[in-house]
């Protein structure tokens, strides 16, 4: 935890009081290490009440997250301008922060809450250090000005920086300026809290309504780009090959590192699919042919093939884990993608996930810099999501129809799945050159 940025008693007093699922970004901690925390809290109160004691509450002008962030009472919406009457209002939230808290406790998924919390929090930053307002006192002209500052957030000394811990100093709720699409969603997102808000009583009105964004895309846009050739992937997966002796990782760490590979190349999951999966996520139909069921994105039921490589990989990680490949021993609870002890009962969250992808990602990058650029820049940028675009890319060049990978990547619209049909540019020209040519 120290390297967390955890590395006294009062930093992990307030990070465990303040968030339900505090540990979850902690690497090598998890549920069972973080109970054990939380049981020697509740053991010593007074030594807990001493450490809180010492917190050191942030000024006005620091960013830090929404957790730790302490606004002045006139800006934190307990007077804001546009509050509705109390006796009408259906929440208990005497402030803007625990209202909008109540719409979050909503959101039962935990990407989506992610993606909320953030947008939420970086308006409430926003309100008060830029314009000194509260939430629930902000105008069009600051809902306007909102949607600039998403564009281009400046100071980008105070707003901008690379990606950290919550808890280290050097947080900051952007990583750069937002594209028109990640504009438009982040307004979106606001223009749904305001509404709640006002359908409870907690405000009178909505400032972002009618709010529009140049240049964002009415429908789903995939980035084809973000796609590794079968050339590509093929040298990707032979790095992974020679992570243990090439590269000194551990064992059980390259072991999972290629499951994830191949079951996510594979399958054509969601990150947040991935790690929700269990061994009874596993089914077999009538014709023997075998499946995967779980709740995917937007708690809506998914099933999608377990073809021969995903399925290969799973035994052999099994294995690896000591844990039995026959379907009559298996625990069903168990997670397909575990932490690093061996038979761990333990799964990894999304975030985890991620870092562990992009870690040897970023490796691979610095081993293809001189050999192949081209390949180490698309390293350099790719998640999770690259193998989902792969999968689709992959299937179709590879014959499977249209319709097929549309039913297994679970697209509403053929439209989008259509995306991912890369045609060659040589047959193209040489077949438009044959119709059209010169005649002799």
């Amino acid at each position: 935890m120290h390297t967390f940025g955890i590395r006294t008693l009062t930093d992990l007093t307030v990070r465990v009081a303040r968030r339900k699922m505090w540990w979850a970004n902690i690497p090598g901690l998890g549920r069972t290490g973080a109970r054990q925390i939380e049981a020697f809290f509740a053991q010593n109160a007074a030594l807990t009440e001493r450490a809180r004691d010492l917190v050191v509450l942030p000024s006005r002008q620091e960013v830090v997250p929404c957790e730790i962030f302490t606004p002045p009472q006139e800006v934190d919406g307990s007077q804001g301008t546009f509050r509705g009457p109390k006796h009408t209002c259906t929440l208990n939230a005497n402030n803007d922060y625990e209202a909008v808290q109540a719409w979050l406790s909503l959101h039962e998924s935990a990407s989506t809450l992610r993606a909320y919390r953030k947008e939420t929090e970086r308006l409430i930053l926003w309100a008060v250090l830029e314009r000194g307002r509260a939430l629930s006192s902000l105008t069009v002209e600051d809902a306007v000005a909102y949607r600039a500052f998403l564009r281009r957030p400046s100071p980008t000394t105070r707003w901008v920086g690379l990606p950290k811990p919550r808890t280290s100093p050097e947080w900051r709720p952007f990583s750069g300026p937002l594209s028109a699409r990640s504009v438009a969603y982040a307004m979106s997102v606001i223009g749904a809290l305001y509404r709640w808000l006002m359908e409870q009583g907690y405000l009178l009105a909505n400032p972002f309504s009618g709010i529009k964004v140049r240049g964002a895309s009415k429908g789903r846009v995939v980035d084809v780009s973000h796609v590794f050739t079968l050339g590509e992937w093929g040298i990707v997966r032979a790095i992974a090959d020679g992570l243990e002796w090439s590269y000194g990782w551990q064992a059980l760490a390259a072991q999972r590192l290629r499951f994830i590979l191949d079951f996510a190349y594979s399958t054509g999951l969601r990150a947040s699919e991935l790690v929700g999966l269990t061994l009874r996520s596993i089914t077999t139909d009538g014709n023997d042919d075998h499946w995967l069921q779980f709740v995917g994105k937007g708690s809506k039921p998914g099933k999608v093939a377990l073809p021969p490589l995903a399925r290969s990989a799973l035994d052999r990680y099994l294995l690896q884990r000591d844990l039995p490949v026959t379907r009559t021993q298996w625990n069903l609870t168990t997670p397909l993608i575990g932490s690093l002890e061996k038979s761990s009962s333990t799964n990894i969250t999304a975030t985890r996930l991620l870092n562990v992808i992009k870690r040897f990602f970023s490796l691979a990058a610095d081993e293809m810099t001189n050999e192949h650029p081209t390949l180490a820049e698309k390293l350099q940028q790719a998640t999770t999501h690259w193998l989902r675009h792969t999968h689709a890319t992959h299937a179709l060049a590879m014959g499977a129809e249209l319709i097929t990978v549309r039913d297994n990547l679970r697209h509403s619209s053929i439209s989008t799945t259509s995306a991912y049909l890369h045609g060659d540019d040589a047959k193209r020209s040489k077949q438009m050159g044959d119709a059209f040519g010169i005649k002799k």
